[in-house]
């Protein structure tokens, strides 16, 4: 069974670093892995982001929390 990604940073609508469609253009330090994602897939909301020396999380007001200690275990 594969496990989906959380909504706020799943596959949706939005792209999750500019706010775009889905599908456009990733900034190069988010391709790297150096930018944690602002804006919520399913919404496009800008959620409020906390980066920590060990990760960071992201919380969309009506999708929840997403932590990136949460992604890697699916990696």
């Amino acid at each position: 069974m594969v496990e989906q990604l959380p909504a706020p940073v799943g596959a949706g609508v939005y792209n999750v670093y500019t706010g775009g469609p889905a599908g456009s253009v990733v900034p190069t330090a988010a391709q790297l892995g150096l930018e944690p994602p602002r804006f919520c897939a399913e919404c496009g909301r800008r959620m409020v982001v906390q980066v920590r020396p060990d990760g960071w999380w992201a919380k969309c007001a009506r999708h929840g929390r997403v932590d990136s200690h949460d992604l890697e275990a699916q990696r």
